[in-house]
């Protein structure tokens, strides 16, 4: 596939089969991760791959990991994150979306499902994976094997707002 026909592929997968994913597979994700670009290059995401049953029990005190036999937590570290001197704006959840979307296009690419987990409690999470004070868990990221019919790839034309009010040139 081509970077289009994956992105439009790619679907938030809610039930998975009970396949744990491949380590080859696993280690070409991480890989994705480890090919993204952050701000200034400062590289402050951490990640916590879960994949055993006791670690994802402790996930699933604070999400719904809908069956995925892989998660990831992806954490920020505010204490390495670059930080726009006109603003202050961190760029810590800019750099953990960036690493997340690689994931999940990689995911993709390879066969698997994913969901991208925002609903979460980040104090369990803290807790259960005894978190230091720098690291924000972002996101989890839910991987697995795809139980249940694939979305349409086509669906983006329906369910997108129309291209002429998503792109504009020049001005608003």
């Amino acid at each position: 596939m081509n970077f289009l026909e994956t992105a439009r592929s790619r679907y938030s997968v809610r039930s998975y089969r009970n396949q744990k994913v491949e380590p080859e597979k696993l280690e070409k994700i991480l890989s994705a991760a480890h090919a993204a670009p952050t701000a200034a290059n400062f590289q402050p995401v951490r990640l916590i791959v879960v994949q055993e049953d006791k670690g994802l029990s402790k996930i699933g005190k604070a999400a719904n990991l809908y069956g995925a036999p892989l998660a990831i937590i992806v954490c920020s570290d505010h204490a390495k994150a670059w930080t726009r001197p006109f603003d202050n704006k961190k760029t810590v959840d800019i750099d953990a979306s960036i690493l997340t979307d690689h994931m999940m296009m990689e995911a993709t690419e390879l066969g698997l499902g994913s969901v991208w987990i925002c609903y979460f409690r980040p104090d369990v999470i803290r807790k259960e994976f005894q978190l230091p004070d720098t690291l924000e868990p972002v996101n989890i990221l839910a991987i697995g094997y795809a139980d249940g019919k694939p979305a349409d790839p086509e669906r983006h034309t329906a369910q997108r707002i129309p291209f002429n009010e998503l792109v504009h040139y020049e001005t608003l």
